[in-house]
């Protein structure tokens, strides 16, 4: 375990937690995920093609979550306190999936890669496509596959001896984070809809999909402020620190759990909302430019068949 040495942490306080505390495998992740994302937006740059900057933002600031709650003290507290542990998998389960996905990824590496050369059989690029059209892709990104394991890794994980197994080996613990942003990202992927994907829902259907996903995150929340023992055998009242109150903190983490589907919801339906408006907008106005090309046609054709069917009752 990557751990401070000596003695249990200090009582937890949030600029506490935000000390710096790197951890190699998720700076590496981090370092990784922004590095070739510049790379492909300044490849498109540089060949004079547009990329938009708040897609960049965007996915910087998805990056600086994941970091933010992996290389900081919040990691260790999250080794011994429920509650940090509960600050850690809401911000990789619910706000940096849909911050990464609003930075469009697939798009961005659609674009930037370049395709095959005749004859030389299939690049990555066309792997990419490949991958997205496969049937397993298909069934993973299903709101029938997505809700139900975004829901089970909440009570599958915490009500089970699961997590506790988990929290013994570092690789449980890297696994674990890793699965709570992949989870995030295919759950909130079809919603979110930056990327091409199989499942291209209208937006009514999405914020639908929205919304079934949260009762049962809310409820777990609740669930687990009312649970009367310790639902998890990680967090000893040795390892935490000093004077912290355990069954408090396992209230607090259901509270935290409770609280932060809010937010994402909120993030999203403003996202969609917006998507929504611009996508009206623009079938508007490819309405308008089909008018002015074929000099109203549709219009002429309207009236021509309104006319036939005037002759048709006159006869």
């Amino acid at each position: 375990m990557h751990h401070h040495g000596g003695g249990p942490l200090p009582s937890f306080t949030l600029s506490r937690a935000m000390e710096l505390s790197p951890d190699w495998p998720y700076l590496a992740f981090c370092a990784l995920a922004f590095g070739l994302y510049l790379f492909g937006a300044v490849r498109l740059w540089r060949r004079g093609d547009k990329w938009p900057v708040g897609r960049l933002v965007a996915w910087t600031a998805g990056v600086g979550t994941v970091f933010l709650v992996t290389n900081t003290k919040l990691n260790d507290y999250g080794m011994v306190l429920f509650s940090a542990h509960m600050m850690q998998h809401m911000v990789l389960s619910m706000l940096s999936p849909i911050l990464l996905l609003l930075g469009a990824p697939i798009t961005l590496t659609l674009r930037s890669l370049r395709p095959a050369r005749k004859g030389s059989g299939r690049g990555p690029r066309e792997l990419l496509v490949a991958l997205l059209h496969s049937r397993l892709v298909r069934i993973v990104s299903h709101p029938a596959y997505t809700i139900p394991i975004f829901i089970a890794s909440l009570y599958g994980l915490y009500f089970t001896p699961l997590f506790d197994y988990l929290m013994k080996y570092q690789i449980g613990h890297l696994a674990m984070m890793l699965h709570f942003l992949a989870v995030g990202m295919l759950f909130f992927w079809p919603i979110m809809g930056v990327d091409p994907g199989p499942h291209r829902p209208g937006f009514v259907m999405r914020i639908l999909e929205l919304f079934m996903g949260m009762p049962f995150h809310a409820f777990f929340g609740v669930a687990v402020m009312m649970a009367s023992g310790q639902l998890v055998n990680t967090f000893t009242s040795e390892m935490a620190p000093v004077g912290t109150d355990l069954h408090a903190d396992q209230q607090l983490a259901g509270g935290i759990t409770w609280a932060f589907g809010e937010i994402p919801t909120a993030i999203v339906l403003i996202a969609l909302t917006l998507q929504w408006a611009k996508s009206e907008e623009r079938q508007a106005r490819r309405r308008d430019r089909a008018a002015d090309r074929d000099g109203d046609a549709e219009l002429a054709a309207y009236n021509k068949y309104l006319a036939s069917l005037n002759r048709g009752a006159a006869s």
